[in-house]
């Protein structure tokens, strides 16, 4: 049996919620969805996914209290922020934080692929 690595999608534009999970699950990951922050740290903590990719921009928990929350646990995912916002001391912030990856929407595909394939491998 292999272990399939889990990603957690938290993001509240179902759209793009669902074009991730197609192209992820098409890669070989689990995919696993929340729709606010809130949701998100629910999850996080319920399937202990391998890599979590999060919107900044949330309702209930803005994607930077998401990020603080994961990266306070134990054994803390990789994060990748995703946001519309160009401001650069969002993703100073970010950084600061622990953020292992920040991207800019829109994005192409092969950037976030790039981006979790470095972070989360499949064996």
């Amino acid at each position: 049996m292999t272990a399939t690595k889990t990603v957690l999608i938290v993001d509240d534009d179902r759209d793009i919620v669902q074009g991730l999970q197609t192209v992820l699950e098409g890669c070989g990951y689990r995919v696993v969805m929340a729709h606010d922050g809130e949701a998100g740290l629910s999850a996080a903590s319920r399937e202990r996914p391998d890599l979590v990719l999060v919107d900044m921009m949330m309702p209930k928990k803005s994607g930077f209290l998401v990020l603080e929350g994961l990266k306070n646990k134990q054994a803390p995912p990789k994060v990748i922020m995703m946001t519309a916002n160009d401001g650069s001391r969002h993703r100073a912030y970010a950084e600061m934080l622990g953020v292992d990856d920040y991207l800019r929407k829109p994005f192409a595909m092969d950037k976030l692929l790039d981006a979790v394939g470095r972070l989360c491998p499949i064996d």
